[in-house]
């Protein structure tokens, strides 16, 4: 008996000259360097560095946009030019209106203009868009499926290639030179419905059902059912139309010709046309107030926005 509990103790315990067990200090060190490296592993540590390097590159336009704005002219004409600012001033703020003296039109007639057709178009889009994706996916339409077809062969068509088509419309309603020209074509977007109606499809029918045995109608039920769970994708939407509208170039250079209508894009390229280095502030400082709304709006909506990419469904 005790020759067999001799022969299952391990061969270097049996023997004085081996060395000791390690501490529990030790020990515990040891464990928490296998973690340590099971973790921090030579290829995550590159991609690391390889993501820090691309976030650091695509950061590098928005800082020198930033910092330029707040440049005196004097750091503006050193060469080379430095990626810092000595001594900020303000001075580039206030000399917006003097690099677009030579229109009529206050830079915040510019703002205003963007302002009220982004807002209205979004807004606009949100609803309609939402409506829209609602009726192909719960509605049992005839010809849905040729309708979403469509829909889907539409993402492949861009802006300009509907500019000439969509010009003789809006001439022939009278809408040019008009807010309602930078509004309308813009409301229903091929992209968004799709995306509204995908999460549309994912929205368990016996939530409505139960709102019609609860003698709820059609508004209640898109107000108060699909609305509410069509959030993650109605905030994917908010930004992607609020940036897309809010830089626009392209509509309000053909549609437009009153300068009173004119959008901030435009004023961009009135500031841009002095074509003197001494503007370059004004620039800047226009770009980087263009540039805020649409920050802001992704940093306000980002949780959302991720929850929308990630979003893997509810199922009834």
């Amino acid at each position: 008996m005790a020759r067999a509990k001799q022969q299952a103790i391990p061969r270097y315990m049996l023997t004085q000259q081996t060395a000791t067990l390690p501490s529990s200090a030790v020990t515990r060190f040891f464990r928490r360097l296998r973690h340590i490296r099971r973790w921090f592993k030579l290829s995550h540590f590159l991609l690391y560095i390889f993501m820090l390097a691309l976030i650091v590159l695509m950061m590098l336009p928005l800082v020198y946009m930033v910092v330029t704005a707040f440049k005196p002219i004097d750091e503006l004409l050193i060469y080379p030019p430095r990626f810092y600012v000595s001594s900020p001033t303000l001075d580039n703020f206030k000399n917006l209106s003097a690099a677009i003296s030579s229109t009529s039109v206050p830079f915040s007639r510019y703002v205003f203009n963007s302002l009220l057709t982004t807002v209205a178009t979004v807004f606009l889009t949100v609803v309609i868009c939402a409506m829209c994706a609602y009726a192909l996916a719960k509605f049992n339409l005839k010809g849905a499926n040729f309708i979403f077809a469509v829909l889907v062969m539409a993402l492949s068509f861009g802006t300009q290639t509907t500019a000439i088509p969509s010009y003789l419309i809006t001439n022939a309603l009278h809408l040019n030179d008009t807010y309602w020209v930078m509004i309308i074509p813009k409301i229903v977007s091929s992209y968004y419905l799709f995306l509204l109606k995908q999460f549309c499809d994912q929205i368990p029918g016996d939530f409505i059902e139960a709102a019609y045995l609860d003698g709820a109608g059609e508004w209640t039920i898109f107000w108060k059912i699909i609305m509410p769970c069509l959030k993650p994708a109605l905030s994917t939407v908010i930004v992607f139309a609020f940036v897309a509208n809010w830089n626009d170039y392209f509509n309000a250079l053909v549609y437009i010709q009153d300068q009173a209508m004119k959008t901030l894009p435009l004023a961009l390229q009135l500031i841009n046309q002095t074509g003197t280095l001494s503007r370059q502030g004004a620039m800047q400082a226009a770009s980087l107030l263009t540039t805020a709304p649409t920050i802001i709006i992704y940093v306000v909506m980002q949780a959302r926005v991720l929850d929308a990419m990630g979003y893997s469904g509810i199922k009834s």
